[in-house]
């Protein structure tokens, strides 16, 4: 039985957030709409940029989001060098997307946050056609996967890194092209969305990746707590196939902030 190239390449792929932007033949999960990024220009007085050390005991760990898993991130962080873009002012937007931080950072780490799996018969997926299998894979891939990053920087560092990233969405809606770990990757759209999180201030958008003729977004938030930013990118490849609107998790945000207050 013949499978579609978009459901064979879905069932194989990686459930990896980093890897998931770079997915071709997914459908768009849809986004929630333009929104406006948020912030305030009042900032508290800018402390020593943390250390790694210190960034790893506040970012969030096993058994501090209910319901996820949280773990190192799957397949690793791109470094910044294969994420070079031709038009400088949309660099921090395909950093933020990749699990870096915006601009350089004194110190950041990264880890990911992984929705529970729902099993689906797909053990002996010879004996499905076609719909009940792409059914059967919508279901088992219907995930949210989060790369949360904090990035630590020292003066008003944090400040000018948000405040380029929310220039780049702005600059950068007809999209650009980058190379994580090698592979030539278009974004197609950059739509700001607004921020569910709270801080002092933030920046949301969706980045869209369009191959084939059919669409995959990822949801990007970056929050400055201080002279801290955390990053928050979400990617589910089910909802992507079934069409169905998805955001960065509500449980991912409320958890990390905890740790930063």
């Amino acid at each position: 039985m013949k499978r579609s190239s978009g459901v064979r390449l879905c069932a194989t792929a990686a459930v990896s957030a980093l890897s998931l932007a770079l997915i071709t033949g997914c459908s768009d999960g849809g986004s929630k709409g333009s929104g406006n990024a948020k912030g305030t220009d009042a900032a508290k007085p800018a402390a020593k940029a943390l250390s790694a050390a210190e960034l790893k005991k506040l970012i969030v760990a096993q058994g501090e989001v209910p319901g996820y898993k949280v773990g190192t991130v799957e397949g690793g962080v791109p470094d910044k060098s294969t994420l070079k873009v031709a038009d400088a002012k949309c660099q921090p937007v395909a950093y933020a997307m990749f699990a870096q931080s915006p601009a350089d950072a004194a110190a950041q780490t990264s880890t990911e946050v992984t929705g529970n799996t729902k099993k689906t018969p797909t053990d002996d997926a010879s004996s499905l056609d076609d719909k009940s299998f792409e059914d059967a894979m919508k279901k088992s891939m219907d995930i949210d996967i989060t790369v949360v990053t904090l990035s630590s920087y020292d003066g008003d560092g944090a400040e000018k890194a948000l405040q380029s990233l929310s220039d780049g969405v702005k600059a950068c809606a007809g999209g650009f092209s980058a190379k994580p770990d090698g592979d030539q990757t278009k974004i197609t759209k950059i739509a700001e969305e607004k921020s569910s999180a709270p801080g002092d201030a933030s920046v949301a958008y969706a980045a869209t990746n369009t191959a084939d003729g059919e669409e995959a977004v990822m949801h990007i938030e970056v929050v400055r707590h201080g002279n801290t930013l955390a990053s928050y990118s979400t990617m589910n490849i089910g909802a992507a196939m079934s069409k169905k609107a998805y955001t960065v998790p509500a449980a991912v945000i409320k958890a990390q902030t905890a740790k930063l207050k």
